[in-house]
């Protein structure tokens, strides 16, 4: 993968679609707070300047909860999780990596979970 880069990404059914560039390859993760652990993404991050949507902006809802920090965007049209905005970096996004075009990310191992339960915000 180029990591200079500009790589395509899209929801499910196609009505979002989003650019990233990958400066710094994809670094993946899991979380185990509430909200990563149900939806079961694994997701890489880039800075915020890095995730520029480029098709169906209005099909993307927005999901808060706890702290109301963090900003969970999701096609409204086929559901998928497409991207938030950070709570402990804000200054980021985290991107679903199954929505990166070419990419399964069933087949990456070992993919590490981070400890969203105890978040640093939270201490």
């Amino acid at each position: 993968m180029d990591i200079k880069a500009i790589h395509k990404a899209s929801c499910h059914c196609g009505a979002v679609e989003f650019e990233l560039t990958l400066k710094q390859g994809i670094d993946p993760r899991r979380c185990d707070c509430s909200m990563c652990r149900m939806r079961g993404a694994i997701v890489s991050s880039v800075s915020l300047g890095d995730l520029k949507i480029t098709k169906g902006s209005a099909a993307l809802a927005c999901y808060q909860f706890n702290t109301m920090t963090a900003e969970h965007y999701f096609c409204t049209v086929c559901g998928i999780y497409t991207h938030h905005k950070r709570r402990s970096h804000p200054d980021q996004c985290s991107f679903n990596l199954a929505c990166l075009e070419g990419v399964n990310p069933l087949l990456l191992a070992n993919v590490p979970v981070a400890d969203g339960i105890n978040h640093p915000a939270d201490r």
